[in-house]
């Protein structure tokens, strides 16, 4: 019986270092695998429902007396200073289990690329960056879940401090960087371009509303020539183009145009808060509400789905306390989650990520802490919808 039980342990200590020297886990297959015939939609049908690692890797410190500034220090300059400056704790591979064990199939990871790069015009992005976050994209694609990378409010500072050509030269310089260092990867890794800004311009600066849209579409443009450009798998990679402020109606208008590729069927297009005019107006959960998802789901349906463009809507609501309709016909906010869930994943078939950041009172939509989701109806609406 000893020889037996020696005999296992070995082979579990032989099969736990294979897995480690191949970059996977357990049961997750080959983190750098690209599957043949791979289009956008099958991968949208795959991705089910997401969560943000919100206020985490986009955070950066915004010093009043440098708002210019696209590199600036945190603490002793840590990643883990930048990591946790907007309160977050430092992220572990048990929050990330904690996510694929709750039904999130995918993760969005934000990142300021500024934190740490040299103030020297160069837009280099830093390595102990690159390192760190694809310590925390390695934990989630060995998970089995799909990961989207994008460039979050560092698009913001370049458009709007810099003229146009500069921003679009430093949009590409950055994104050069971080499609070499991860062309490696597999295709659960998934680049989305840019957050909210795009059709802001440079401050003191008021183009026309046709300049701006031109200026939109050129920087997810960049972008896509620029992933595809460094080879290796990005060649064939899933990207995200990011809309017109993420706004639906912006996003679905003419002036909107989707980048061109040099390989079919591998574009989805990013849009943020299907119900947002609802949540500021305090008006969730009423009949009002429900009609304006209906036909907010009906434009991106109409401009991008029924051509084949899956939608990956970046963020969505995790709470709405507060936010409630008076005659709310949908009751609590959990009620109204799941409706929307449902409208957006079964009748239309996006893909939606829940906005989510650490809450050191326990009050988030994920508890990073104890590694689960924190209420319990919300835990099942992720599990049937997923």
């Amino acid at each position: 019986m000893k020889k037996i039980c020696k005999i296992l342990a070995v082979f579990l200590v032989v099969t736990s270092l294979l897995a480690s020297l191949s970059g996977c886990s357990s049961g997750s297959g080959d983190i750098y695998e690209m599957r043949e015939n791979l289009s956008a939609k099958k991968v949208a049908n795959e991705m089910g429902i997401g969560i943000n690692l919100g206020n985490t890797f986009e955070a950066y410190f915004n010093d009043d007396t440098n708002m210019c500034g696209f590199s600036q220090v945190v603490g002793d300059g840590k990643m883990s200073d930048y990591e946790t400056c907007w309160g977050a704790v430092e992220t572990t591979r048990e929050m990330i289990d904690g996510m694929r064990d709750s039904g999130f199939k995918t993760v969005r990871i934000p990142v300021f690329w500024g934190n740490g790069m040299p103030d020297d015009g160069t837009f280099t992005v830093s390595k102990k960056l690159l390192k760190r976050v694809e310590e925390v994209v390695k934990w989630v694609l060995e998970d089995g879940m799909y990961c989207v990378v994008n460039m979050h409010h560092y698009d913001e500072r370049l458009i709007m401090f810099l003229d146009r050509e500069q921003a679009v030269n430093a949009a590409k310089t950055v994104w050069e960087q971080v499609a070499e260092h991860f062309k490696d990867y597999g295709d659960h890794l998934i680049f989305e371009g840019y957050n909210e800004y795009l059709g802001g311009a440079k401050n003191g600066t008021n183009p026309s509303d046709a300049e701006k849209f031109d200026y939109c579409n050129e920087m997810n443009q960049v972008f896509v020539d620029a992933v595809r450009a460094s080879g290796g798998n990005n060649s064939e990679r899933i990207l995200i183009a990011s809309g017109y402020n993420t706004n639906i109606d912006k996003t679905t208008s003419a002036g909107f145009k989707m980048p061109t590729d040099t390989v079919k069927d591998r574009l989805m297009v990013s849009v943020h808060y299907i119900d947002n005019n609802m949540y500021w107006s305090k008006q969730i959960g009423s009949e009002a509400w429900h009609d304006y998802t209906i036909s907010q789901c009906e434009l991106l349906k109409n401009r991008f789905t029924a051509e084949g463009i899956p939608v990956f809507v970046g963020e969505t609501t995790a709470g709405y306390d507060g936010c409630m309709a008076g005659n709310s016909a949908y009751g609590s906010s959990q009620d109204c989650i799941r409706e929307l869930i449902s409208i957006a994943v079964d009748d239309y078939g996006f893909v939606p990520a829940f906005w989510d950041t650490h809450h050191s009172d326990g009050g988030a939509f994920y508890d990073r802490l104890e590694c689960k989701i924190s209420d319990s109806e919300n835990a099942e609406t992720v599990r049937k919808f997923g």
